[in-house]
């Protein structure tokens, strides 16, 4: 997370800019029929944004403006599908800007970074399994789970460094391990606390799931009806 000190003014304004029409787009692209009339889908939802609350409130604020923690949205897209995910991590937001946890001026950058990006990966690699249609449950596990949760740490470590290079703010290391290192330590802890929740939803709950095919991975073994 990063504060609004770090960032000018059009940074800011354009994190705005972008942020907003994707929310839209999530409203308007959010099964609301099927949410309003579903118990389950709505204690899904409040579930994971509190979840993410204390998830997002257990981090590092260090002087300069930045603010470390782990993301969790990978497990919350498989759980809820993009539209409501990303209106999940919307009010997970606008939650710790009413606990003065975040600036409200920086709400769209800070959207882009750990909302809109790990949706986006999440949704691609579990639209891509999905095309692949495989039979091994691991593969669904591992594919949605685990890797693109490291895969959303790495994009977001490596954005956010970005971002605050073009504001003049981060300067790159001279040696690159150590950047690459640092990379390591953020995307391990994203991929494992995913995965365990994934893990942990298709073995006791894989019906909540919204991008897993239930028929396929857990169907009941074949058997042969010409054998007694």
């Amino acid at each position: 997370m990063i504060a609004s000190m770090l960032l000018n003014q059009s940074t800011l304004l354009w994190g705005w800019l972008i942020y907003a029409p994707l929310v839209l787009y999530a409203m308007w692209r959010a099964p609301w029929v099927e949410l309003l009339s579903d118990n389950r889908r709505q204690h899904l939802l409040f579930g994971t944004v509190f979840v993410l609350c204390i998830l997002w409130l257990v981090r590092r604020d260090f002087p300069s403006g930045l603010s470390f923690h782990f993301i969790g949205m990978t497990a919350v897209t498989l759980l809820l599908d993009w539209p409501l995910a990303i209106l999940a991590g919307l009010i997970a937001q606008l939650a710790l800007l009413a606990l003065g946890k975040q600036e409200l001026s920086v709400l769209g950058i800070n959207g882009l970074l750990l909302i809109i990006l790990p949706v986006l990966t999440a949704h691609c690699c579990a639209k891509a399994i999905e095309r692949l249609q495989p039979e091994n449950l691991f593969m669904y596990i591992f594919f949605s789970g685990f890797f693109p949760a490291a895969l959303t740490a790495v994009l977001c470590v490596i954005s956010g460094t970005v971002l605050l290079w073009a504001n003049g703010i981060y300067q790159f290391p001279p040696w690159l391990d150590d950047f690459s290192g640092m990379v390591l330590l953020v995307a391990f802890p994203e991929a494992f606390i995913n995965g365990m929740a994934v893990t942990a939803f298709v073995v006791f709950k894989p019906e909540w799931l919204e991008t897993f095919n239930y028929s396929r991975y857990l169907q009941a073994p074949w058997k042969d009806e010409r054998k007694p």
